[in-house]
């Protein structure tokens, strides 16, 4: 792995937050992309042009995902004379290296004691969260097996789930599934993990959260359902999967009781 990102690129200015819920027909919804920041985009705005329906599916970062490491340009880069020199492991703090991948270095951190595992940042982000956000899931499986608590919630409520789900990265969903967290477990504007696989278009995530029994009737702030959300948005794999989810609860409702 290259470490040519500066210091400032994982600062708290940068972190992932959870963005609102808005109307799919409102312009301002559109959030410009930024190359100095760290978005997670969840409004139902009509999606890019020449964007088929996708779906993560595995934890490696895809061009598309609102959830990126940052691209801060140097003082040189952008036209200074004053060169910003490139931030060292040494440097960086657990969190930085847990959203990074960088096992070693984290695992040296960890050795030192001080009860890192679940230290939270001043956004009350874990390790575990910085790694699940950005689908480092060998990291997010060494820190569990360390011992992280996945149930943590920093202080807007985000989880680990959450984030996860949000970049439809499936294989660390189930990991932390597999610890038994709250399934719908929501943020500070209602959305749950499906609501925000959803909004991703992460078909994958989606048929993963909903076998392992996600709410489909919970809605957000705004009053979008996951199925909502889905129509807004035009994903129609997204769609078919809901429904048909939908269509087996009836199915087996249906199914008379065998008699005694």
């Amino acid at each position: 792995m290259e470490h040519t990102q500066p210091a400032e690129d994982l600062s708290l200015t940068q972190q992932p937050s959870t963005p609102e819920f808005g109307d799919p027909e409102d312009p301002r919804d559109e959030a410009p992309d930024s190359s100095d920041t760290v978005v997670l985009s969840l409004f139902p705005c009509t999606p890019e042009p020449g964007n088929p329906e996708s779906d993560a599916g595995s934890s490696s970062p895809q061009a598309g995902n609102s959830l990126k490491h940052s691209t801060t340009l140097t003082n040189r880069q952008r036209g200074n004379e004053v060169s910003a020199l490139p931030a060292t492991l040494d440097s960086l703090s657990i969190h930085q290296l847990a959203a990074q991948g960088e096992l070693s270095q984290l695992k040296e951190h960890l050795r030192k004691g001080d009860n890192l595992i679940n230290k939270p940042d001043e956004r009350g982000f874990t390790p575990l969260i910085w790694a699940s956000a950005f689908g480092e899931i060998e990291t997010v499986r060494f820190l569990l097996e360390w011992g992280a608590d996945p149930h943590i919630l920093a202080k807007e409520r985000e989880s680990a789930l959450s984030l996860a789900s949000t970049g439809g990265y499936t294989d660390i969903v189930g990991l932390l599934l597999e610890r038994d967290v709250d399934i719908n477990i929501y943020d500070w504007n209602g959305g749950t993990p499906l609501l925000y696989a959803v909004r991703g278009n992460h078909v994958k995530c989606v048929e993963a959260l909903l076998a392992r029994g996600a709410d489909l009737t919970t809605e957000a702030d705004s009053g979008y359902t996951p199925m909502d959300l889905a129509v807004a948005l035009g994903y129609r794999k997204v769609q078919q999967v809901i429904e048909n989810h939908i269509l087996k609860l009836f199915q087996s409702n249906l199914v008379p009781a065998d008699p005694e």
